[in-house]
């Protein structure tokens, strides 16, 4: 009985931090974001190494809480040490910091604040705390570096890391509505918009329109420029638009628009794919077919 506890412990505690790490796997930039963002690193290819660091070694400790060996002389006190160190440094973001937005722990598949993944991480070496009285020990500790190692070169195979500087849209990290965003991670429509610009405000009921009566955009977000007496909240009363917004200056605007705005960006994982300076909806027709 007390080794069939111990191995669905196992099991559970395991897959937790496979999928951890898969969710981190499946969107990494979120959690670079997030590094930057705290200071942790300055740049985005510095924090993808030690993301895809982390994301190897959670798909080892996975894997090595299911295979019988060295748990506990190395496998569950590394688990524990693992979550010790998390819980101290969502301590600090979240109570220090007063970050309250998604810590990034499960990826951007469920959303936690860093109070709430607190609380997943105490519940979880309460249970390691658990398994490592459950648990005899079997000693291979080859086994054990082995499993970290093609982890983490695995991680990094399938998940290389591609530089940022080339991408024009990787400083724009924080969207009003929805907190952090990658723009560099899958499809992405991107709308530059004056306030006061009267062919902006079409567009934007355009916008407003397709995403109501139909499912053919991608995600969309809006970097707006104000200049006159128009505001965020007249200009979506205005114009019924309601996506995510990050605010921006004179200088990044008539860097970002055409001869005249607005201009739309199709951004596909880290790549502008077009830019449209006119006949907005017919190329969103075009491109994005309903779905």
């Amino acid at each position: 009985m007390k080794n069939k506890i111990a191995l669905t412990l196992r099991i559970v505690i395991g897959a937790v931090f496979l999928f951890s790490a898969y969710t981190k796997f499946i969107s990494p930039g979120l959690t670079e974001i997030i590094l930057v963002d705290h200071g942790i690193v300055s740049t985005r290819e510095t924090a993808a190494i030690i993301v895809r660091l982390l994301i190897g070694f959670e798909f080892a400790l996975g894997i090595l809480l299911i295979l019988p060996y060295s748990l506990k002389t190395i496998v569950i006190p590394a688990a524990i040490l693992f979550l010790i160190i998390f819980t101290g440094y969502l301590a600090y973001t979240g109570f220090i910091l007063k970050d309250t937005q998604n810590c990034g722990c499960f990826g951007e598949m469920i959303k936690m604040s860093p109070l709430e993944s607190i609380m997943k991480n105490i519940v979880l070496i309460a249970v390691l705390i658990l398994l490592f009285k459950f648990t005899n020990e079997k000693k291979k500790h080859f086994v054990t570096p082995t499993v970290v190692v093609l982890c983490i070169a695995s991680v990094f195979v399938f998940l290389p890391v591609n530089s940022q500087k080339e991408f024009k849209f990787a400083n724009y990290t924080n969207f009003e509505s929805e907190g952090r965003v990658d723009l560099s991670r899958d499809e992405k429509l991107l709308v530059i918009l004056n306030l006061e610009c009267d062919h902006c405000q079409i567009l934007a009921k355009e916008l407003s329109e397709i995403k109501n009566q139909t499912n053919k955009l991608p995600k969309l977000y809006a970097l707006l420029f104000k200049e006159g007496n128009v505001t965020v909240d007249s200009f979506e009363k205005m114009t019924k638009f309601n996506f995510p917004y990050h605010m921006i200056d004179m200088n990044e605007f008539l860097n970002l628009i055409g001869q005249t705005p607005p201009r739309i960006y199709w951004l596909k994982n880290g790549k502008v794919k077009e830019i449209w300076d006119e006949d907005f909806q017919k190329k969103i027709l075009q491109n994005f077919p309903d779905r």
